[in-house]
C-alpha cells in the first residue's frame, strides 16, 4: 500500500533537492533531509529562504507547520503499546502519510492485534517513504545544476498534489473528480505558467464541488 505514496514523496524529493541546492548547497541540502524528513516544512524553509528571511522566521514556520503532530501524535498514543524508546522511533516516522496507513490498518483489525499491525504499519511505511525522500533529494540534487530541470519542477509540482489526492479515491465519482482536477491543473499551469502555483487551488474547487457519489 506504500509503494505509490512512496513514489510520489519520491517526487517531492526530487523537486525539493533540485530548488534547495540554490540556497543550502549540495552536502547541507541531502542532510536537511535526512535528518528532518518534513517536506512541508523543507519546501517552506527553501521559500523563505528564496524571500531572503532569516532565522525568527524560520523557527516560527517550524513551529507553526508541526504543530500537527501534537495532533497526530494524540491520535496515535492510544493505538501503540510500544514502550517508551520505541515510540520515539516510531514518531520519527509519523508523518501525514504514514499516519493515514497505520490508522487505517489498525482498525481494520480486531482489538487485540490493533496495536502490533499499526505500529508494524506505522514503522514499515514510514521506512519506505523516508528512503524515498532521501533518494528523491539525492537525485534532485545532482539533477538540479542541469538546464531547465528547476523549470520542470516547477511545472510538475502541482501536479503531484493531485496525485496524492488520487490515492485516497474510493468511488468512480471521486476518482473523476480527480482525474478531472489533473486535466485542470496541468491546462491551467501550461496556458498560464506566471500562475500555475495557484492550479491546485482553481483543482481543489472543482473537486469540492457537490455531487452524488457512484
Amino acid at each position: 500500500m506504500a509503494i505509490p505514496a512512496a513514489a510520489a514523496i519520491g517526487a517531492f524529493g526530487t523537486i525539493y533537492g533540485a530548488a534547495a541546492r540554490t540556497f543550502l548547497g549540495v552536502p547541507l541540502t541531502v542532510v536537511s533531509s535526512i535528518i528532518v524528513f518534513s517536506g512541508s516544512l523543507q519546501f517552506t524553509m527553501v521559500a523563505l529562504l528564496a524571500a531572503g528571511a532569516g532565522t525568527i522566521p524560520l523557527l516560527l514556520a517550524a513551529c507553526v507547520l508541526n504543530l500537527r503532530h501534537l495532533v497526530l501524535g494524540a491520535v496515535m498514543r492510544p493505538r501503540i503499546e510500544a514502550r517508551l524508546a520505541r515510540r520515539a522511533l516510531l514518531a520519527f516516522f509519523l508523518v501525514d502519510e504514514t499516519f493515514g496507513f497505520s490508522v487505517a490498518a489498525g482498525d481494520a483489525q480486531p482489538r487485540e492485534h490493533r496495536g502490533a499491525v499499526t505500529e508494524r504499519t506505522l514503522l514499515a511505511t514510514g521506512v519506505a517513504c523516508y528512503a524515498a525522500w532521501i533518494i528523491g533529494t539525492v537525485i534532485g540534487v545532482l539533477g538540479g545544476g542541469l538546464p531547465g530541470v528547476e523549470r520542470m519542477a516547477g511545472a510538475v509540482f502541482p501536479v503531484l498534489f493531485i496525485g496524492l489526492a488520487a490515492m485516497a479515491t474510493a468511488t468512480r465519482s471521486q476518482l473523476v473528480r480527480t482525474l478531472a482536477a489533473a486535466a485542470l491543473t496541468i491546462a491551467f499551469g501550461l496556458a498560464l505558467p506566471d500562475w500555475r502555483m495557484v492550479a491546485p487551488i482553481v483543482a481543489g474547487v472543482l473537486v469540492a464541488l457537490p455531487a452524488g457519489d457512484g
